[in-house]
């Protein structure tokens, strides 16, 4: 008997995997003269891209699937792997679609990357994109806001539409609607993992990087709609958070081995930057939508390495989403030589200790293809946390 959902999964899996971005060039073709516009995780309001009519592409390097050759010439060996694949990648020709990329403020890797784009490819629109970390409304929010307009007049040099508050409120509305099929897909594999893997859940959202927001949104409920159908019984899994992978991506198949070791995945930090803002992005009144945007992450910015967050405790947003989960543990996954993760992992583990928080930790590359030594280090944290209890 086929499985629906499986189908829906099909289509999502062909997406992730075309590193050569037919379907962003499919896009181009059927919007003639528009810009499709990359940027590197972990965030930026793909709103204000769909409003000025650009495509947003989020990149996450050549994962499993390219072997490295010239990439590695442009970087030394000890940082992380996603910026030399995605080198790769660029200099293979299979970037070619896009006519620019945005380097968000993640971690100096990241910057300098931008700085190569610029030396490699001059005829592509690139620039930072310098996230504010003083969260003052007058401060930070107005930042925000003019680095959204320079980038906006940039492109729109380049072919881009003239930003119209009437359009970005559209585009908020119809990210709005994504992010609230995100939750409830999110709320599903919590709820139900036995009808919806987080391996699943991955593939769906992730498809999105390259889809415009109302696309994205029907793949979703298609999805949803075809697995909430499915036959299924609970089974006796160790529920555990991700924590550490906001950035570069593991392989699929570490996802699935995690999940084969026993552990429930119920909340991760994958693909953050669909699930980067908490809840809805509100517009009030009459007021800029831009200034809306700008408020949403000030005021509602999820957690993570690369965000400053002045005097709150390390590890407390973590504990919080153990907690309203009912999650029994957390394993912290970081991309091998990713600063910003490896430099919270102390802190974030000793919030955990602190709190009773069952956990372990492993690194990853997304090129690896061996998985058996930590599906074994799973296997053995989740029977612990059987045998010896979980997170009062």
């Amino acid at each position: 008997m086929t499985d629906p959902a499986g189908s829906v999964l099909d289509r999502a899996h062909g997406i992730v995997d075309d590193r050569t971005l037919s379907s962003v060039q499919a896009w181009k073709e059927q919007h003639p003269g528009a810009l499709a516009i990359g940027y590197m995780p972990i965030y930026v309001p793909r709103p204000f891209l769909e409003a000025i009519g650009c495509l947003p592409v989020a990149l996450f390097g050549g994962g499993d699937g390219i072997d490295i050759i010239r990439g590695d010439s442009y970087f030394q060996s000890y940082i992380c792997h996603i910026p030399r694949s995605t080198v790769e990648l660029a200099l293979s020709g299979n970037l070619a679609s896009l006519d620019g990329v945005l380097f968000p403020s993640i971690c100096d890797v990241i910057r300098n990357l931008g700085g190569m784009w610029k030396m490699l490819f001059p005829e592509v629109y690139a620039t930072y994109v310098d996230l504010p970390q003083n969260f003052d409304p007058e401060v930070g929010g107005a930042f925000y806001v003019r680095e959204m307009e320079r980038i906006a007049r940039e492109l729109r040099e380049r072919g881009a539409r003239p930003m119209e508050p009437a359009a970005l409120a559209k585009a908020i509305g119809a990210e709005n609607a994504r992010r609230e099929a995100i939750s409830e897909l999110d709320a599903f594999r919590r709820e139900e993992p036995w009808r919806c893997k987080a391996s699943e859940a991955y593939l769906i959202v992730r498809a999105g990087a390259v889809l415009e927001t109302t696309v994205h949104t029907a793949l979703i409920r298609d999805f949803l709609a075809a697995a909430r159908e499915r036959k299924g019984r609970p089974v006796d899994n160790v529920r555990v958070v991700i924590s550490g992978s906001f950035c570069e991506q593991p392989p699929l198949e570490l996802i699935r081995a995690l999940e084969k070791s026993g552990c429930d995945i119920v909340d991760d930090d994958f693909q953050l930057g669909m699930r980067m803002i908490d809840g809805p992005i509100e517009v009030r009144g009459s007021e800029d939508p831009l200034v809306a945007l700008s408020r949403a992450y000030l005021e509602h910015g999820r957690a993570t390495a690369s965000r400053y967050i002045g005097d709150l405790v390390k590890g407390a947003s973590l504990i919080s989403r153990v907690r309203s989960h009912r999650a029994e543990g957390v394993i912290f996954a970081a991309a091998s030589f990713c600063d910003p993760a490896l430099l919270d992992q102390p802190m974030i583990e000793a919030a955990l200790t602190r709190a009773g928080v069952p956990h372990t930790s492993f690194k990853f590359s997304e090129n690896m293809g061996q998985f058996q030594v930590i599906r074994e280090q799973a296997g053995a944290f989740s029977d612990a946390v059987k045998l010896w209890g979980a997170a009062s």
